[in-house]
């Protein structure tokens, strides 16, 4: 037996694709539609048009001005056949000339759906456009989830096309903020935003990502020998326009270690007035730590926790035992990160160290601290997830602390660790 056609399908078939018994014709782009006003009618573009005083409404042909470059003909096609059925499949590569077609039909439906298929499948290749077309259209929700995702993977789906992509303004979002996972230690932050800022000047360059850092060291190496070593490269015209970006580093958490610190100074990127600010500003904190009897964080204060917090990470690629130790003269505290058992363990770590003035001697002291677990999927889309939310840990000289206890549901690998420190009391610290 023959199989009937369903009603929508008819429909579709027979009074968009057809056209038949048209009373209205829409001319765009070159392109032509026969089309039935009381379709049309679903759109608020044309419901307004048909029902007012407009010279349209009395007008059987109509000649629309595309004023969106995002929209061609094919986009036109799809939103008009929106409106004669009830099922529209989206491709993801097509979505945003849709988007902007949607918008100015005023097809509160169709822009939904654009939305749900944007979120869906956010990428390293995607994340860019969706989150400026989001902007540009006023789908607030696709940049919000746009933005979380490059919080999340902007440390570990670096490319060079996503570098080039990534604006000034997004940037400066990203590095501000607490929820940055960080992998492996502000360092990294800093080498990213060099490769960064190399390929926003020169964005012909086109060869491998792992070739970046070097050509990127290169260049700027250029540029030093060419201001003679008198100013900093963002204090240069080509460099000014990233300032506001590199200025939410936490560099206290760079030139703790020696060598991130030649390396930054090499560089000749940062003003100096910058290094020495947080130079005196470290050097006041371990006296403090030492001599000054503070004794860290005593109560939770969000803002200077997420303003300065240190920011590290690892990734546990399967289920075994791990410790990390971020080194550093971490303000005299030597903390030991331990995953074993399906445990997150925090311990104090003041024995058998080469420099004793390395870590502090002082029977208890606190730290402020955030942890955070996440695992993804291979497109960077968060599969589950947990924090601690912020909390006060003491600790006496060499004690361990059990900071989170991990269940099935957590243990997908590969599992990411993220933590925000901070160590010493943010009514002391030393003004930058």
């Amino acid at each position: 037996r023959k199989k009937l056609k369903s009603t929508s399908k008819y429909i579709y078939q027979t009074l968009f694709l057809n056209g038949e018994n048209s009373d209205i014709k829409i001319c765009a782009l070159g392109e032509e539609w026969n089309l039935h006003k009381i379709y049309l009618c679903q759109s608020g573009y044309f419901s307004s048009m048909f029902s007012g005083s407009w010279k349209e409404s009395s007008m059987n042909v109509i000649e629309l001005e595309i004023p969106d470059q995002n929209i061609d003909v094919e986009a036109l096609q799809v939103a008009f056949g929106s409106l004669y059925r009830d099922d529209v499949l989206i491709n993801p590569s097509r979505v945003v000339a849709l988007l902007a077609a949607a918008c100015m039909l005023q097809l509160d439906g169709l822009i939904q759906q654009c939305g749900e298929t944007m979120k869906e499948t956010i990428t390293a290749q995607t994340v860019c456009g969706y989150y400026n077309s989001a902007g540009t259209y006023g789908l607030d929700s696709v940049k919000k989830k746009c933005l979380e995702w490059l919080l999340n993977n902007l440390m570990t789906h670096q490319s060079v096309g996503l570098f080039k992509e990534l604006s000034i303004n997004l940037m400066k979002q990203l590095i501000s903020s607490s929820n940055l996972f960080v992998l492996q230690v502000e360092m990294d932050v800093y080498t990213a935003l060099k490769k960064w800022m190399f390929l926003q000047l020169v964005p012909s360059w086109n060869g491998s990502f792992k070739q970046v850092l070097t050509e990127a060291d290169a260049w700027f190496a250029e540029r030093r020998r060419e201001f003679g070593g008198d100013i900093a490269f963002l204090e240069s015209a080509q460099g000014n326009a990233f300032l506001p970006v590199f200025a939410h580093l936490r560099l206290q958490y760079i030139i703790s270690d020696l060598a991130s610190a030649r390396i930054v100074e090499r560089d000749g990127l940062l003003p100096s007035e910058w290094l020495s600010s947080v130079y005196k500003q470290q050097w006041f904190a371990m006296l403090r730590a030492e001599q000054d009897n503070d004794t860290g964080p005593q109560e939770i204060n969000k803002e200077e926790l997420e303003g300065n917090s240190m920011r590290c990470g690892r990734k546990l690629a399967k289920d075994g035992d791990y410790c990390w130790r971020w080194t550093g003269f971490n303000f005299g505290l030597d903390l030991l990160v331990t995953y074993t058992n399906r445990y997150i363990i925090f311990k104090r770590n003041t024995l058998n160290q080469p420099c004793s003035g390395a870590v502090s001697l002082q029977p208890r002291r606190s730290i402020a601290f955030r942890l955070r677990l996440a695992s993804f999927d291979c497109s960077g889309k968060m599969i589950c997830s947990r924090t601690t939310g912020y909390q006060i840990l003491t600790l006496e000289k060499d004690q361990e602390q059990i900071v989170m206890n991990l269940d099935s549901r957590l243990l997908t690998f590969p599992l990411y660790i993220c933590c925000n420190f901070l160590y010493t009391s943010p009514e002391k610290r030393a003004d930058s």
